[in-house]
């Protein structure tokens, strides 16, 4: 068996971490098994890594312990004897766990890039641009979920591989009695219902979200928003809620592990995220057969379907309610074909990714 080392922040559901699990869930596990280094304890997805027999090592963050970060994976990668390590990157500053690795033995040193960020520092910018040839000759194996965030991390002359946020096709599906269900588990059985899956961070932008649902419930007053997830921010967003009187047409349903049968139960998807690696909640959406509207900040690339509207964050927030009440009117359709013709049944992602990294 082949054990493949990741090293993420956390075992929490971001976008990155859950990509991976979902790479993990449709492993051979004969043949391969995935161990985890976090630096942050607990996380949703920690009991199933242990079920399913993997190992989580835990290190300090490197922010606030540098050497102990290093020292940690260093360990970990060379008691262990892994040969393959595998980093889910948000920017360069990653080439120093990669360094480690590599002092502790590990061979095959993958890089997968999980963001495109447009609102860097000038401090993170000199950072970032400053370690990139670093991270670039340091690694064995560039991987990214789309152009965007490829040239982000390693620059546009660097060979990257694309490795596409994938889906299980059979879980991620359009399904009529789970709307119903889960329409009626929040009364909401005859609603306008337009959804949001997101942490609540700056980054996903929830305040434009809540102006453009603001629009909607002026020219629907059936239309309620369902916002899945959670985050620091929530506070804030509870608050925002309260100022444009809409607590009573916001749902906050916290973290949930039902996200197909979430999305079938919505009529629309809104997205107006700031940047985007590739967001796997914009393609899990489209498996479903739901129409999105997402801010063109966002890769070209994560409209896999014809389901996807792109609109500028400078457009006003009733142009994009508009926008969301005319995608609303569209019929779902089955995508599956559309999905395993562009890549993205994680069967043939995850068998690509372990080609690529497991030599």
């Amino acid at each position: 068996m082949k054990r493949i080392l990741c090293i993420l922040s956390s075992l929490d559901a971001g976008g990155a971490e859950t990509f991976l699990m979902k790479v993990y869930r449709a492993l051979d596990l004969n043949e391969y098994q995935m161990d985890f280094i976090v630096s942050v304890d607990g996380g949703c997805y920690t009991k199933e890594v242990l079920e399913r027999g993997g190992r989580i090592y835990k290190i300090p963050e490197r922010t606030k312990d540098f050497f102990g970060a290093f020292k940690g994976i260093k360990k970990a990668v060379k008691e262990n004897s892994y040969n393959t390590v595998l980093k889910l990157a948000e920017n360069s500053l990653s080439v120093t766990d990669m360094i480690a690795a590599k002092s502790g033995g590990a061979k095959n040193l993958a890089v997968r890039s999980c963001n495109a960020p447009t609102n860097l520092s000038l401090k993170d910018k000199i950072l970032h641009y400053s370690l990139r040839p670093l991270l670039n000759l340091v690694s064995t194996v560039k991987l990214a979920p789309s152009d965007l965030a490829g040239e982000f991390m390693f620059g546009k002359k660097s060979k990257c591989h694309i490795i596409n946020n994938g889906v299980d096709l059979d879980f991620f599906r359009f399904d009529e009695e789970e709307k119903e269900r889960i329409r009626k588990e929040f009364g909401i059985e005859n609603k306008l219902l337009v959804g949001h899956v997101g942490r609540y961070t700056r980054q996903k932008n929830h305040e434009f979200l809540l102006n453009v649902f603001s629009e909607i419930a002026k020219k629907r007053e059936d239309a309620v928003l369902m916002l899945v997830g959670k985050g620091e921010l929530e506070d804030d967003i509870k608050k925002r809620i309260d100022e444009l009187q809409l607590k009573d047409k916001v749902i906050l349903t916290g973290q949930r592990f039902d996200i197909p049968q979430l999305l079938s139960a919505m009529d629309v998807f809104v997205f107006p995220s700031f940047f985007e690696g590739m967001p796997n909640t914009v393609i899990e959406a489209q498996a479903t057969g739901l129409p999105c509207v997402i801010a063109d900040t966002i890769t070209k690339e994560a409209d896999i379907t014809g389901l996807v509207k792109y609109l500028t964050l400078e457009k006003s927030p009733e142009s994009w309610a508009d926008a969301a009440l005319k995608c609303a009117e569209e019929k779902r359709r089955c995508t599956k074909e559309d999905f395993r013709k562009r890549g993205y049944d994680i069967k043939s992602v995850a068998e690509n990714l372990l080609k690529l990294i497991c030599k």
